[in-house]
């Protein structure tokens, strides 16, 4: 019976699976962070008018947190089918979901239109998009894992996460010219454009994705007969060791939220205009598409640990001049700090997380394991832009509290990598047994 890796070393399979990832994760963050920079700026006052607009900010950023609340549901739900019908199967139902989502929230009406039930609508299709994006991400990563060779399995990983951040560059992108629109337009039809704009990249990402052959790895368990009735509880019984480990460690992705959703609505509080602000998110993460596939080789020669705490303390420290760029007001500052913290420390952690996680797993229970983990710990991702804008301070160093609670997400990462083993020189077909 021929590998995984034999098939890899042989075929464009593994650069296939690297390019649908790269793909269907662009979607994804594409569809999550136009939601982010729209609940930032105009949510509070399309969907919740009624309240003051301090209080409809926190209410906007409460309905970005739903869809994390959600994620472990579809996260249980996905990674079941996933471990039992196919990693293929569940990438091209998640991808549909979320596009299907973004867009109706492009054509949602407002609070003055119906009422109560814009807000009940949007929080239903925020629900939906976590429920999706709880499997998509964990699918791609484990399917493109199992299709690489076992030398380069972070590299080959590490374009889910540049994906990522090109969705978070199109996401971006799509409102620096409407955020320039005047206060009336904008409010009314203007954070539309980019919701249905959506559908393009969906319709990309479909296609490729429609071609890619299921995994090897998941074949043969199949055929061998290891697959599991319900894989999750074979997760908490056996492997409840490195589930918490990958719990713990992936809350280090509320450094995303914390700079890019968080950071643009304190930023445009204190002075720095919408569009500034952007366009220095957008320069962050160009940054991170050179720093992510670099990140990626270097674990795959030098391993996952290492790597994975150097990013997640130099994201503890790199957090700091960030909130004091911002608060300086100088964009050079704020631009440098945004690279710094975006692109050279949180980058190492976001670059090889998905080969990290998958490798604690056996084939037979990965996309449980990993999914299930993965969002729990991205509750973090969720929670933080609602928690930074309630414990923030008045005045020049009100983002204190918010960067201390930053580094503290940071720390139990990096203890939580220390504690795992070190799986870069581990066989594919190995992975997990131990």
């Amino acid at each position: 019976m021929s590998t995984p890796t034999s098939i890899a070393a042989g075929t464009a399979v593994p650069r296939k699976a690297a390019i649908a990832s790269f793909l269907g994760s662009s979607v994804e963050y594409y569809d999550f962070f136009i939601y982010g920079t729209a609940a930032a700026l105009v949510f509070g006052k399309v969907f919740f008018p009624a309240t003051d607009s301090s209080v409809g900010t926190l209410l906007a950023f409460a309905t970005f947190g739903v869809a994390f609340v959600v994620r472990p549901i579809g996260a249980v739900v996905i990674g079941h089918f996933g471990d039992k019908v196919g990693r293929k199967r569940m990438m091209m139902l998640t991808l549909s979901v979320m596009g299907a989502a973004t867009v109706v929230i492009g054509l949602l009406p407002d609070y003055d239109t119906i009422g109560v039930w814009a807000p009940i609508l949007l929080v239903l299709c925020r629900a939906l998009q976590g429920f999706s994006a709880a499997g998509e991400q964990t699918g791609a990563g484990t399917l493109t894992l199992e299709h690489a060779p076992d030398n380069r399995r972070a590299f080959f990983t590490s374009w889910m996460l540049v994906g990522n951040q090109t969705g978070v560059i199109l996401a971006t992108l799509a409102f620096v010219p409407v955020a320039l629109l005047p206060e009336d337009q904008l409010l009314s039809w203007g954070w539309r454009v980019p919701f249905l704009l959506g559908v393009l990249p969906f319709a990309v990402a479909w296609t490729v994705r429609r071609s890619l052959p299921e995994a090897d790895a998941f074949t043969e368990v199949e055929q061998a007969g290891e697959e599991k009735r319900i894989p999750i509880l074979s997760v908490l019984r056996d492997k409840w060791k490195d589930l918490l480990r990958v719990i713990c460690a992936s809350s280090i992705t509320m450094v995303n939220t914390i700079a890019s959703v968080y950071g643009l609505s304190y930023a445009t509080s204190h002075g720095v205009s919408r569009s500034t602000m952007l366009w220095v998110v957008v320069i962050g993460a160009a940054a991170s598409l050179a720093t992510i596939p670099l990140y990626g080789m270097l674990s795959d020669r030098f391993g996952r640990k290492p790597v994975y705490v150097g990013g997640a303390v130099a994201s503890g420290l790199a957090i700091y001049p960030y909130f004091l760029g911002i608060t300086s007001g100088n964009i050079a500052l704020v631009i440098g700090a945004s690279i710094l913290l975006t692109a050279v420390a949180y980058s190492a952690t976001n670059a090889i997380y998905t080969a990290f996680f998958c490798e604690m797993f056996p084939a037979s229970i990965r996309y449980s394991g990993v999914a299930f983990g993965t969002q729990i710990g991205f509750l973090s991702m969720g929670i933080t832009p609602l928690v930074g804008a309630a414990i923030a301070g008045p005045g020049d160093f009100g983002w204190l509290p918010v960067a201390v609670f930053t580094s503290c997400f940071c720390a139990v990462a990096a203890v939580a990598a220390l504690t795992a083993r070190e799986t870069y020189r581990t066989p594919t077909a190995e992975l997990g047994r131990s």
